[in-house]
């Protein structure tokens, strides 16, 4: 399963009727306390080893939302704003990695963080069988902030750089360009072939294009079909595949194991006419750390001490 979440469009009659309608820009994360800048979150780890958070929505929780580098937009479970009773809100066109489709959504005035929030929004439903959390906080909710994802004491920090220790300690420091909220590596090369890479903390699997996975296949890679399922509970045929190594700065990641979707994710980044991949879970957690700069547009790798 994936994670992947976009919003393409909200109701054009709904914004119509509204067109202050709070969600489309969701106000970012507010600092902690300037004596205890980085906020350190204890992180849990579900079946596909991805990084849950207590997360509070309207003042009660906590709720267990999935961080999710990979996806532009928060999500709530349809179940839990149910119970919350929240306002609904205008329909939303939102692309997963299986494909695009209309749903509903509910206006939330506060989320917190640890002792960080998100205000004003407007957020998708979508099931929580689906997402496999009660929501899902993405790229909207962490801009201008470092996300430290520590393995080895599986915990999630979160703050500017300086708080989190600058550099220090990360053999690898990309710079990454950035659009629609991600942060996009371009110098990566897998087996090879230059590849634009996402880091994708919402997907177990790591997702190839169509692109890649025909440039793979001119080196004579075999692939066996699978099925592939979306946060959105939209299924798509998949072809898996493997790759030898993937090459971040003369750092490699070997032994890749490889979706190839054409998912409307990659239209949406423009990254669908050449090689790109979403980075999943199973690779990442071959580093000790990874850090995701969003204000400084880097991506920071500690690698374990036996690579």
């Amino acid at each position: 399963m994936t994670g992947l979440v976009a919003i393409i469009a909200f109701s054009a009659a709904a914004a119509s009727q509204n067109p202050q309608e709070p969600g489309s820009e969701p106000t970012p994360l507010e600092d902690a306390p300037a004596e205890d800048i980085a906020e350190v979150i204890q992180a849990k780890t579900d079946r596909e080893t991805r990084l849950t958070v207590p997360v509070n929505v309207e003042g009660q929780g906590p709720f267990r939302f999935l961080i999710d580098t990979g996806s532009e937009r928060s999500v709530i479970s349809s179940a839990l704003a149910s119970s919350l009773n929240l306002r609904e809100g205008p329909s939303a066109r939102i692309a997963g990695v299986a494909g695009s489709e209309d749903v509903r959504t509910v206006h939330v005035d506060h989320v917190e963080l640890g002792r960080r929030s998100l205000k004003s929004m407007v957020l998708p439903l979508l099931e929580r069988r689906h997402i496999g959390a009660d929501g899902i906080v993405g790229n909207d909710g962490l801009k201008n902030q470092r996300v430290l994802l520590d393995f080895g004491n599986n915990r999630i920090e979160i703050g500017d750089a300086d708080s989190l220790g600058g550099n220090s300690g990360y053999e690898i420091v990309v710079r990454a360009k950035q659009r629609s909220g991600q942060l996009i590596m371009t110098n990566a090369r897998l087996d090879g072939i230059r590849v634009s890479v996402i880091l994708d903390t919402g997907g177990g699997t790591t997702v190839g294009n169509g692109a890649l996975q025909r440039a793979l296949g001119r080196r004579g890679h075999s692939v066996t079909p699978v099925t592939l399922r979306s946060a959105t509970g939209q299924t798509v045929t998949a072809d898996i595949g493997s790759a030898r190594k993937l090459d971040i700065r003369g750092v490699s990641i070997s032994n890749l194991v490889i979706a190839f979707a054409d998912s409307p994710a990659f239209a949406r980044l423009k990254l669908d006419r050449r090689p790109a991949l979403f980075l999943g879970m199973r690779e990442l957690r071959l580093f000790k750390r990874v850090a995701i700069d969003f204000r400084k547009r880097s991506l920071l790798f500690d690698i374990p001490a036996q690579q």
